[in-house]
């Protein structure tokens, strides 16, 4: 079963339900203008961007409307999410931003429907799924971007073996309460495995609320 199917803690993932099926993540509201002031260097001036388990739809929104010149793809894995992310889309007005499709990002095969991306971002998904599961993004994400395109990923990571805060810490516990193969990874996992991958991993940029965004170019 995908670890985007499992069904996480009730704090890993609040989407309020709005009017015509339009969700409404509070995190989402709260994170976005920090993540697009911190892509701002790594999005490129034109090109193809690719977002991995889009939610709500709030952030493609706004990376559309803060780089008109990429045309932006979400996808999801649920189908409620999906419609939702169609409908921000919609009452967005852009013409940047394709018709949300499903993907689900943590199976090992994806990245041959999804060749040529310029850009690949997700937020707050590697500590929803295992292991394994991360990895597959991580490869597959590599796979599919184009020769000097960049992942961009967003969230809460271990440093080493260290939680950045008491939250951190009480979360994963929570997310292992409900699920013992899912919880915070280390940022060195995740460039260890970007590397492996064939990717070459930038150093960590701070984030608010102790996140990272972790950035790595394809050659």
């Amino acid at each position: 079963m995908s670890p985007i199917q499992r069904k996480p803690p009730n704090t890993a993932s609040v989407a309020i339900p709005g009017d015509n099926g339009k969700l409404h993540a509070p995190s989402a509201a709260r994170n976005v203008a920090a993540i697009v002031d911190a892509i701002s260097a790594f999005v490129p001036d034109e090109g193809t961007a690719l977002e991995i388990a889009s939610g709500t739809g709030q952030h493609v929104v706004r990376y559309a409307e803060a780089f008109p010149n990429i045309v932006w793809q979400p996808t999801d894995i649920d189908t409620d999410r999906l419609k939702s992310i169609a409908i921000w889309t919609l009452d967005s007005d852009l013409s940047n931003i394709q018709k949300p499709e499903l993907l689900n990002a943590t199976s090992d095969s994806w990245s041959p429907t999804w060749l040529g991306q310029n850009l690949i971002i997700l937020s707050n998904l590697l500590h929803l799924i295992s292991e394994r599961e991360a990895m597959n993004v991580i490869t597959q994400s590599a796979k599919a971007l184009a020769s000097g395109g960049v992942s961009l990923i967003y969230g809460p990571f271990l440093r080493g073996a260290d939680f950045a805060s008491e939250g951190d810490q009480k979360f994963h516990e929570s997310l292992q309460f409900k699920d013992s193969e899912i919880g915070y990874k280390s940022y060195q996992f995740v460039q260890n495995a970007q590397t492996d991958s064939g990717l070459i991993p930038l150093e960590p940029i701070p984030m608010p609320s102790s996140n990272l965004l972790l950035v790595a170019r394809k050659p």
